[in-house]
This record gives structure tokens, C-alpha cells and sequence, in this order.
């Protein structure tokens, strides 16, 4: 099966009836100009797909490069960025619109549902303290060159460094709203293990097994598994963190507390340069 036969029958009718049930209010809007749309929803849709591509695009060419995963040649249609075929880059920002869309509608669904929210500075500190951890145990496996972990500290140490900024934000914000963020993930996660596991079947892309630990479920390599589980996760931590008020309210706190530092920290210099002058 050809790279663009998996993205036609399999990633774009899911994407096709996203774009017409999730966005409701823009085609309300599209009919009559009266309809308050929530733009900033789709714009940060939009960043997302925009970070995504520019996150991935180095690391996945350095895969292919090192031969952790290739395409066939006579399914692809030649043209290339770099190491990748541009069917890749279509299927980046076609995930990462589709796990957003879906995003976006749970959000409808579940917003006025959502745990009140504690403040825990201690939660976020230990979480972040955790991703570091594993970040730097999923480091030591490249530094140590273990070949059959390479693909999955690959993952770890990619994936996780966004995961850390999400975390060390809102890691409470989270947790608020677990049952969202549980269906946010979990069944896009699901259905792209089932296209990925068509397509390694179908010859589209092999996974290297000098490089990977040989666990799987079914046909399916566990480092693939995680690899999309850990998209979805960043894409959805990432949607609901970026809509979520209590968001909002935080980022404006700190910046004003940021500022007020500032402007403190201006007047003591300008005091005791001004206490300097007069000694002088």
C-alpha cells in the first residue's frame, strides 16, 4: 500500500468528518456573520500544527537518516525534504489536526464538567521532577548506545521535553481535568495504532529491529505504540492547557509578578547608583 493510499483511506475521512462536526460554530458563522465563533480555539489549533512540524521535522529526518525507520521507495512518490518523503509531512499535520479537532470537540463536551481546580505548586514540581528522571535514564540509553532501546529513547527524549514545559505549568490544570484529557487521547491513540499497524503490514514503513527491543502487541512494536500515545498526549496536554481560563489566569499572574520584579529590581540599581553619585 502506497504512503498516500494510508492517508487517503485512512487518515482523511476521519479528518473530513472532524472538520464538519467539530467545528459548529464556524460554519454557523459562515452562514450568518452574527454567530460569536471562539477564534481563539483554532488558533491554537493552527499553533499546534505549526509546532508540530517544526518540532518533528528534524528529529524524524535524523530517524531515517540513521535507518531507525525507511520507507519503501516504490511506495512514496519520490519527493523528499530532507530524508523524509513528503508524505510524512502531510501525515504530521494531518495528525496533529485531527487529534485536535477531536480535541476541540471532547473540550465542548466536557468543559463545564471539569474538577475545580487546587493550586499545587508541590504536584508540578514532582511531576517535573519525574519527566526529568526518565528524561535523563532515556539520555543515558543513546549516551550508552544500547541498540535495542535507541528508537524508544528517541521517542522519550524528544517527546518528553514538551511534556516537561506542560507539566511544570500546569501539571494541576491537568489533573482537573483527567476524564477530558482520558478521551482527549486515548481513542485517536487507538486508531492510529490500528493505521500504523495496516501500513507496517502493507510494507509502507519498516521499523528497524537492530533498534528496537522486539516488544510488541501483535504486529505492532511497542516504541510505535509509545510514539503515538506521546504525540497524542503532548497534542492534547497542549489543547487543553492553552483553552483552559484557569490557564490564562496563571500565565497573567506570573507575567505581572515578572514585571513587578523587574521593576523593582530597576529602582534598587537606580538607587544605589543614585547613593553612589552622591558619595562620589
Amino acid at each position: 500500500m502506497s504512503y498516500f493510499s494510508v492517508l487517503a483511506y485512512f487518515i482523511l475521512p476521519p479528518l473530513v468528518v472532524l472538520m464538519i462536526i467539530a467545528p459548529k460554530d464556524l460554519w454557523s458563522w459562515l452562514r450568518n456573520r452574527n454567530v460569536i465563533v471562539e477564534w481563539r480555539a483554532y488558533w491554537i489549533l493552527i499553533a499546534h500544527v505549526i509546532l508540530a512540524l517544526a518540532y518533528t521535522t528534524p528529529w524524524d529526518n535524523y530517524l531515517v537518516a540513521t535507518g531507525v525507520w525507511w520507507y519503501e521507495p516504490s511506495l512514496v512518490s519520490g519527493l523528499t525534504l530532507g530524508w523524509v518523503p513528503i508524505e510524512e509531512y502531510i501525515f504530521f499535520i494531518a495528525q496533529t489536526t485531527l487529534t485536535g479537532l477531536w480535541a476541540l470537540m471532547v473540550y465542548g463536551r466536557f468543559k463545564g464538567r471539569a474538577a475545580r481546580l487546587h493550586p499545587n505548586s508541590r504536584l508540578r514540581l514532582v511531576s517535573s521532577m519525574v519527566i526529568v528522571a526518565l528524561w535523563v535514564v532515556s539520555a543515558g540509553m543513546l549516551v550508552f548506545s544500547w541498540e535495542p532501546g535507541i528508537y524508544l529513547a528517541l521517542i522519550l527524549v524528544w517527546a518528553l521535553i514538551p511534556v516537561f514545559v506542560q507539566v511544570a505549568f500546569g501539571a494541576d490544570i491537568l489533573i482537573s481535568r483527567v476524564s477530558m484529557l482520558v478521551f482527549t487521547i486515548i481513542p485517536p491513540t487507538i486508531y492510529l495504532w490500528m493505521v500504523d499497524l495496516i501500513a507496517i503490514g502493507s510494507g509502507t514503513w519498516t521499523i528497524d529491529p537492530q533498534q528496537t527491543t522486539g516488544i510488541k502487541l501483535g504486529e505492532l512494536p511497542i516504541e510505535e505504540m509509545l510514539f503515538f500515545l506521546a504525540t497524542n498526549i503532548i497534542i492534547g496536554f497542549g489543547m487543553n492547557l492553552m483553552l483552559a481560563v484557569e490557564s490564562h489566569t496563571r500565565a497573567s499572574g506570573w507575567l505581572a509578578r515578572l514585571q513587578t520584579d523587574k521593576q523593582g529590581l530597576g529602582f534598587t540599581q537606580n538607587r544605589e547608583s543614585g547613593t553612589g553619585k552622591e558619595r562620589s
